[in-house]
Order: structure tokens, then sequence, then C-alpha cells
């Protein structure tokens, strides 16, 4: 079987097409699916979110451990999800999920770059087609750099880490959304969550913000289903002004096409990254056909960058797009594409309840 690896690392823990308005969250259930995301409390009082803000010294940021990597399996409810194109396909698209080494010719490929080890330039003309980066610093500016940040806690075992994060635009203009493994791993949720936007080689230009609230999508909390690695956080207001007042938000788009160009960005920590700047990948995104539903891009962000975001309509000039997926996972097989997890019904129940949630 061939091995999955969600990001972790020193430092941290690291994690489409025609643009359509955001709906309104299917809570309930659909096609007999209950979609309702679960959450739990985060610090509930003003006294516990000073706690844990003080709790964050620039020492303990530096000083976070290296996890584990919990033991990847395949999912048995890794089906696609409502509004995923995946799940109108028919028989014919069954060899596309069929694992990379039993192919016998490039021609059995529709997206999958790594097949290149088999054949010379199976993507070369699609790859080439569109703008394409593997991992390089943020340097234009705009409000990605703001809404962007690391996502700070403590595991059940008691060791710091980090993910990466952005905050979206919602209702209660606090929501900060990332990936399950960020909030949750190992059937066990982390504590003292933070999300530090425009993280930059150590300082924190916007301040330090406390989750009071955490969600994440009922596969994830129930099996850790790769699938709907999706969370969200809510943040207590800073100083009498809420998140994405004093930062912006990013848009959120969910049930949209695939194959579509995207901008992934994170804070990767594990070489050759450190976790102290802003890092980017671009490229067309394509369907992964291993294991999951989820979709790859082109990207060689380590540990640290999971749960960064993915937008698609990325603005280069403004830093602005529509938020449609999050960094998520690794095969070690392919340790130059970083995987993404559909943003469908589930995903879109979960920010809906985030930006409905109260703070402090």
């Amino acid at each position: 079987m061939h091995r999955r690896v969600v990001l972790l690392s020193a430092v941290a823990l690291t994690v489409a097409g025609a643009l359509a308005p955001v709906g309104t969250a299917q809570a309930s259930a659909t096609n007999g699916l209950d979609r309702r995301p679960v959450g739990w409390s985060g610090a509930d009082s003003w006294s516990e979110a000073r706690s844990v803000q003080q709790y964050w010294t620039p020492q303990r940021m530096l000083a976070a451990q290296a996890l584990d990597t919990p033991r990847p399996r395949r999912t048995r409810s890794g089906g696609p999800t409502e509004g995923d194109p995946w799940a109108t396909r028919g028989a014919s698209d069954t060899a596309r999920r069929t694992p990379w080494t039993t192919r016998g010719t490039a021609s059995a490929v529709q997206g999958a770059p790594w097949s290149v080890r088999g054949t010379a330039a199976v993507d070369a003309q699609r790859v080439a087609a569109v703008p394409n980066s593997p991992g390089l610093r943020w340097t234009d500016g705009g409000a990605v750099v703001r809404t962007t940040g690391r996502v700070f806690f403590t595991t059940a075992e008691g060791g710091n880490a980090s993910c990466s994060g952005s905050a979206v635009t919602s209702a209660n203009e606090s929501v900060v959304m990332t990936a399950g493994h960020c909030v949750k791993l190992n059937g066990a949720a982390h504590r003292n969550v933070v999300f530090v936007p425009g993280f930059d080689n150590g300082r924190r230009p916007f301040g330090t913000w406390v989750a009071t609230r955490l969600l994440t999508t009922q596969q994830w909390n129930a099996r850790e289903d790769i699938n709907f690695d999706v969370a969200a956080a809510v943040v207590a207001p800073l100083q009498g002004r809420t998140l994405t007042d004093v930062v912006g938000g990013q848009g959120v788009a969910f049930n949209q096409a695939r194959g579509r160009q995207m901008f992934s960005f994170g804070y990767p920590a594990a070489q050759p990254f450190d976790g102290s700047r802003l890092i980017y990948c671009s490229g067309r995104t394509f369907n992964d056909t291993v294991m999951t539903s989820d979709q790859g891009l082109r990207c060689n962000m380590t540990g640290g960058s999971s749960g960064g975001p993915w937008f698609q309509a990325f603005n280069e000039s403004t830093g602005l797009g529509m938020l449609n997926s999050v960094n998520s996972f690794k095969y070690d097989f392919a340790p130059d594409f970083m995987f993404g997890p559909f943003f469908g019904n589930e995903a879109m129940a979960v920010y809906q309840a985030a930006q409905s949630a109260d703070t402090l």
C-alpha cells in the first residue's frame, strides 16, 4: 500500500473551477448523509484567553518539537462529496484511480505528474501552459501577507507545534480556515490554539489571536478521513477589534469545478524551510488517482504548511482570492506534490457554523 504522509515537522505540524458565490450551508442531512460539523470550546473565558496568549512566548514558538507522523490508512468513506465532479464519473474512469505503480504507459494518466517516473514528459505541455511555482518566498505583498498566518497549538501529548491558516470573510469577522489535523489528531483535540497572522521571521505584526471555538467535519472527527481534512477556528477579539477588521479576509468558495489554476500559501518549517517566511506554490490542480478524492498541486512545501490556503481566482496584485482548499498531505513517493481536500458541502457546513459562532 502506498504510504501517505500527513505533514508534521519540527516547528510545525503541516496538511475548483468557475467561481460561484458562497451558498447557504446544508447542515442538515442531504441524501441521507449528515453533514453537520463537530465543534468544541477553546479558551472559554477572557482570563483563559489571556493565559493562552501569554503561554505563547517567542521562545515557545521557536522551541516547538517534532511530532511523529500518524500511521496512514485507507478510509472506508473516501467517496466523493456531493457536488464533486468525481461523483458523476463512470466506470471509464476506474483506471485513473489505479496506483501509478501498476500503470503500463503514460496514456493511462490524466493529471498525475509523478507518473513521469515511467515515461518522460507525460504532463509537460499541460504544466508548462500555466504559471507554476513549486515553492518560493512570496514577495509581492498584498492582502495575503496579512490574512495568512501560523496556527500554534499544544498537542494532547504536551508538545508544541504549528500549522498554517487563513483569515476569511465571515459574519462574525473571526474565522480562520485550516486543516482538520491542525485542531485534532490521533483522536485528541489540541490545546492552546492561537492564530498569528502575518508572521514574519518571528515578528507578530498583527498580534496573537486566541481560538475560542474549534470545528471540523464529522468524517475527520470520527475516523480522520483525509478526504475531509478541514477545520475552522473562531478567535476572540483583540484589543476590542475583530480579526478581519484588523487584517482583512479572503473569500471562500465551495463545490467548484476541479483542474483550475491555484495558488497555495503556508509557513513550511521542515528543511529546507524554517517557518520564518510565507511561501507559495502555484499551478493547475489535478485529481489524486492513488488513494483519495483530493486534488493535487506541484509543491515542495514541507511540515508547517498544513492548513495553508489554496486560492482560485487569485489576484497577484491585490493578494486576494477565493479559498477553495487547504494544504493537507503528501505521499512519500511524491514529495514534490501537495494534496488538499475538495471543498464540498461538509467544508461549507464547517465554515457556516464557524461564522455564526460566538467569540467571547
